[in-house]
């Protein structure tokens, strides 16, 4: 028996205390300018690196905690097909999708909620870009579509936070299928006169983007997202040309006319509040009669003149 290691260290241990475990999580490196920034300082600048301004992409359940008034309520969505196609290459889709589910704690890609910003009752729908990369299913379709139907339920502008590879190739004709509904779902907001505001979040790319995403009344940007249809390599060869700079980036699209703003994380509740007040002004309310005009002419001294 070796009495250090068997009585000597446990004594030292009791009298001195056992080292505590370190969280591994408690400093995050920048992905932009590489710099550490410790966890509680991220989270209170909205996951923006205070050293450099980059946006670092977040859940939709913190997006929708970051914009929303406190107490706003999730939504539940209806059940679409899992696998409509049985899908299978490396992996079952089915397997991937439980996987999904289980990290992220929610059914799809999407969640949507109503609650209030700055007291203005709005209904939102937040893409997880960790969900399959955020990846447009039958599932999300149907949730959009859900919003939608909401919004005009509530009387409410609908706000969507795009963040989202394309159509999810595991399902599909189907998953194409759904740029069509989610068009008609922004028509039917559109139709009773109730704002439809996209704000798009880095990375917003293919059938989201060629969808509804590029349909919003007010296009909004975060700063450095990047935004696009296809990926600039595939564009590079096709086109055969080198891109400009900074190409498929916010602030190169709202130079080209492509957004209307691009709006920091910090500044973009004060920014949705203002816009809704804008685009939600109370209907002007019918002019009140006109009384019957008095002449300005004195009256004559001997009374009104005799009928001819």
């Amino acid at each position: 028996m070796n009495w250090i290691s068997e009585w000597a260290l446990p004594k030292i241990k009791t009298l001195f205390g056992a080292p505590r475990e370190v969280p591994e999580n408690l400093w995050h490196k920048c992905p932009a300018c590489e710099q550490m920034v410790f966890h509680r300082d991220l989270e209170r600048n909205l996951h923006v690196c205070p050293h450099c301004g980059h946006h670092m992409r977040v859940g939709a359940r913190q997006r929708l905690d970051y914009t929303l008034d406190e107490g706003w309520q999730r939504i539940e969505l209806p059940k679409a097909p899992q696998d409509p196609l049985r899908f299978r290459d490396q992996r079952r889709y089915v397997d991937r999708l439980r996987e999904a589910q289980s990290k992220a704690g929610q059914e799809d890609a999407v969640v949507v909620a109503h609650g209030a910003i700055e007291g203005n009752r709005v209904v939102a729908a937040a893409f997880d870009f960790s969900f399959m990369g955020g990846s447009m299913s039958a599932g999300v379709g149907e949730a959009l579509v859900t919003a939608a139907r909401l919004a005009v339920l509530q009387d409410a502008p609908l706000i969507v936070f795009t963040a989202s590879g394309g159509a999810r190739m595991q399902e599909g004709a189907i998953s194409l299928m759904q740029m069509p509904r989610t068009v008609i779902a922004t028509r039917m907001v559109k139709e009773v006169g109730l704002p439809f505001i996209v704000v798009l979040c880095d990375p917003t790319t293919g059938g989201v983007t060629a969808s509804f995403a590029m349909l919003g009344d007010i296009q909004i940007a975060e700063p450095g997202a990047m935004i696009g249809f296809a990926g600039a390599r595939v564009i590079e060869q096709t086109v055969r040309e080198k891109l400009p700079e900074g190409f498929q980036r916010a602030e190169y699209l709202l130079a080209h006319g492509i957004l209307d703003m691009v709006v920091k994380r910090g500044e973009m509740r004060a920014t949705l509040a203002r816009l809704i007040g804008l685009l939600r002004l109370p209907e002007r309310q019918p002019a009140p009669a006109a009384e019957p005009m008095l002449s300005l002419a004195s009256p004559s001294p001997e009374g009104p003149a005799p009928a001819a």
